[in-house]
């Protein structure tokens, strides 16, 4: 999963986990961390905004309906061609004072000890409470990426979600991460040749 913007603002790195113990999956998790990133910060160095999902299906279906009313009268084309424009002005309106949004960066670097290519991988980036071990967030990822016999590869994921409910989504605390503890667990992967491993429950 991809995350396009073009401006992306450090705020916050995890310090990576080393040395988790190997489980019966053949993958070692070497490391991991999740940072928080704020988009949109003012002062953006590479100026122009981009188009999100909403933005760019709302401006498909004017198109379109300019596209289908042209085989229809000229009203309805002039009408349909002053609500596009206006909908363009709110967007413009928009991005000329974006709001400040975080995004939250999850990643990991594994290594297949197995004899196998893994073609995907399942894992639970899981957040433990320090005092007393409980479970207070889980996010579950699948990375489509190919890791040969003996390699390692960082996988990386970009979400709005944060780790968990205490961490906010719109603002900055440095302290976040304090009660926390992190572990990577792989649930499922999906070999090359068509096997698979699966964690049992």
């Amino acid at each position: 999963m991809r995350y396009a913007c073009l401006s992306l603002l450090l705020l916050l790195v995890g310090a990576s986990t080393l040395g988790q113990t190997p489980d019966s999956s053949g993958v070692e998790v070497l490391k991991f961390n999740w940072t928080k990133e704020r988009l949109g910060w003012e002062g953006n160095p590479f100026g122009g905004p981009i188009e999100n999902f909403d933005e760019v299906r709302a401006r498909t279906r004017n198109e379109k309906r300019i596209e289908d009313a042209k085989r229809g009268s000229s009203a309805d084309i002039d009408r349909i061609r002053r609500e596009a424009k206006a909908d363009a002005a709110n967007i413009e309106a928009q991005h000329k004072n974006p709001t400040s949004r975080y995004a939250f960066v999850y990643k990991t670097t594994l290594k297949n000890n197995t004899e196998k290519t893994i073609a995907s991988i399942d894992w639970d980036y899981i957040f433990l409470d320090r005092a007393d071990q409980s479970e207070l967030g889980r996010q579950q990822f699948t990375s489509d990426e190919k890791i040969g016999p003996g390699k390692s590869k960082e996988l990386a994921v970009v979400i709005s979600k944060p780790p968990t409910q205490t961490i906010s989504v719109t603002s900055l605390n440095s302290k976040e991460r304090d009660g926390l503890i992190g572990r990577v667990v792989v649930v499922k992967l999906q070999f090359t040749d068509g096997s698979a491993w699966q964690r049992s429950q």
